[in-house]
């Protein structure tokens, strides 16, 4: 008898602790329980720890309530300016009702890819492109409000949308490389010009002070030779300015003596030519009076002067009977030649004696 008793006790403790392990469920921290009995949802959502059910009729759900991170594969579309792109995005969400993400989804990780997926769709068609590359937190604002409203009645709670990339087309990469670029060169001949614009300020202003100090323009001058030297070129490029010239023909002329008459100078072309002497009128039928010119008038010359030809022809020659050549080509002449033949022609010795 009392081994019978002894064995039903332990029978009892066998079936005692088989319930236990049935029985014994222990909920994680980031977790929350959800208990359905016969299908029914009983007893509330139930809190992290050790808890007990009724084994083969209740049936616990656990629920992560941490922040979930779910990527949205690259949706492509078309944008409002007609441009086709790429868009991938990330949504980060939690559940703040275990019972509502149990009851009233099937899945709310999927449903709530899919419902991301659809509104980036959305969001590509009612963007311009422009918007999708510089614009994007006022996107991302959008883009959350529309997966939010239809996820609060699951029980989730969207915490933030983030577009991570946004692919475009190969051409469409080499229009906005060409119009950066574009950009880039109007601004750098902006600032060309501007910079031209302070240099010729400032060149007006040297030109204006080197007019009032000549002396300054021939220090320039050798500044700007030492800086050609330093290159150790072989050419050497010498700007030779006219008044220079200038200056050194004034240099070389001796003062006049009193005894001794100027040299000649040269006829100005911007003079006139004096007017002919009036001929009275002739009388009716006779012809008019033609005086002989005096004999030192400038018209007619002596046969031996050495202003006039030999034969007759009225040519100049030189004073020693020597052809003076064939007249120099004035376009043929440099200003600065010209320059140099009249220093050398105006000489002591080719000046009537006194």
């Amino acid at each position: 008898m009392l081994q019978d008793v002894l064995t039903a006790v332990i029978a009892a403790g066998c079936a005692g602790c088989v319930y236990l392990a049935a029985a014994a469920r222990v909920v994680k921290q980031y977790e929350r329980g959800v208990v359905l009995r016969l299908g029914r949802f009983v007893g509330g959502v139930r809190s992290p720890g050790f808890t007990m059910i009724i084994p083969f009729v209740d049936r616990l759900y656990k629920v992560n309530m941490q922040i979930v991170t779910l990527p949205i594969p690259a949706q492509e579309g078309i944008t409002r300016d007609n441009v086709t792109v790429r868009v991938d995005a990330v949504v980060y969400f939690k559940v703040v009702d275990a019972a509502n993400a149990v009851i009233q989804v099937e899945d709310y990780r999927f449903a709530v890819s899919q419902m991301a997926q659809t509104s980036l769709r959305s969001i590509i068609g009612k963007s311009d492109l422009d918007d999708l590359l510089s614009n994007r937190e006022k996107l991302n604002q959008g883009l959350e409000l529309m997966i939010d409203s239809p996820a609060v009645g699951w029980g989730v709670q969207i915490d933030r949308v983030e577009i991570k990339d946004v692919s475009l087309p190969d051409t469409m990469k080499r229009s906005m490389a060409r119009q950066a670029e574009a950009d880039r060169e109007r601004r750098a001949r902006i600032i060309n010009a501007d910079a031209e614009l302070q240099a010729s300020r400032k060149l007006a202003e040297a030109a204006q002070q080197m007019a009032d100090t000549p002396a300054a323009l021939q220090l320039r001058l050798l500044q700007t030779v030492t800086a050609v030297a330093t290159e150790k070129n072989s050419t050497l490029v010498l700007p030779f300015p006219v008044e220079l010239l200038r200056f050194l023909e004034k240099a070389h002329q001796p003062a006049p003596e009193p005894g001794r008459p100027q040299p000649p100078r040269p006829l100005d072309e911007s003079a006139s030519a004096p007017a002919p002497a009036a001929v009275p009128p002739a009388p009716d039928g006779a012809a008019p009076d033609l005086a002989p010119a005096p004999a030192g008038s400038p018209d007619t010359a002596p046969a031996g002067s050495p202003g006039a030809a030999p034969d007759g022809s009225g040519l100049p020659v030189e004073a020693d009977g020597a052809d003076p050549g064939p007249p120099a080509d004035p376009v043929s002449v440099t200003p600065v030649r010209a320059a140099a033949d009249a220093v050398s022609h105006a000489s002591q010795e080719d000046w009537p004696r006194a």
